[in-house]
């Protein structure tokens, strides 16, 4: 029964035993680890890098730059939109300009018209009267005719002109057909295109018209009275004329 009880014991003191050998070389073990992967002597030489700064970071919202685009953009729309308007302003500046323009040259048209129509009629009421041409005096129809009747108005009108100027301007614009009417020059494309032995435009012919002639613009006699009064009062007498007037 001792050897027994003394059997346990000295198992028991041989485990113990074991046990601490066995933590010491645990231990032996893992400081030999620790100092194999411990560096040299002469791994030690080399300096140790310093440690980076740390990079500080803010929640905050980047408010300055967005605010910075956001305002050149609105400069730029603005700037855009008044470009737009002076443009508009100059056109519309423009269009006033020719407006007024044109009224005034309209204006200046029909001053000049009055002023002709005025001065032919004042001319006419100062002429002296004239005898009447003999009683049964009689003109052919034709060319010829026409002429002669029609420089016997002008001389009781004291209108100036010769038969040789009357034929020689009328014989150029309308090779003597008291019906040629004018359809493709800019009277024409105006809308009062110049008709008759000696082509009279019409507001031409209304302001020039002698008092007793027709008042038929193909009438020979009346077109050759009228143009030749209209020729006196420019040019001094149809003889002045040698081309379209």
């Amino acid at each position: 029964m001792l050897d027994k009880l003394h059997i346990r014991r000295r198992s028991r003191s041989l485990n113990r035993a074991h046990k601490v050998a066995l933590a010491g070389a645990a231990t032996l073990g893992a400081a030999a680890l620790a100092f194999s992967a411990a560096p040299s002597q002469a791994d030690t030489t080399t300096s140790e890098a310093a440690a980076p700064a740390p990079v500080k970071f803010s929640s905050e919202p980047i408010k300055d730059v967005k605010a910075s685009v956001t305002d050149q953009l609105a400069d730029d729309s603005l700037k855009v939109q008044a470009i737009a308007a002076k443009k508009q302003a100059a056109q519309a500046a423009a269009k006033q300009k020719a407006e007024a323009a044109a009224r005034k040259a309209a204006a200046a048209r029909k001053a000049e018209a009055a002023r002709k129509a005025k001065a032919a009629a004042a001319r006419s009421a100062q002429r002296p009267k004239m005898a009447p041409a003999a009683a049964g005096k009689t003109y052919g129809n034709n060319l010829n005719g026409w002429i002669q009747q029609a420089l016997d108005i002008m001389d009781r009108h004291n209108i100036p002109g010769s038969y040789s100027g009357l034929h020689r301007n009328i014989m150029r614009e309308s090779s003597g057909n008291p019906n040629a009417i004018n359809d493709w020059d800019i009277n024409a494309v105006n809308g009062i295109p110049s008709k008759g032995l000696l082509q009279v435009i019409p507001p031409t012919f209304e302001a020039y018209r002698v008092t007793g002639t027709s008042a038929n613009i193909y009438d020979p006699v009346a077109n050759i009275v009228a143009a030749a009064n209209y020729a006196a009062d420019k040019y001094g007498s149809i003889d002045n004329v040698n081309s379209a007037y």
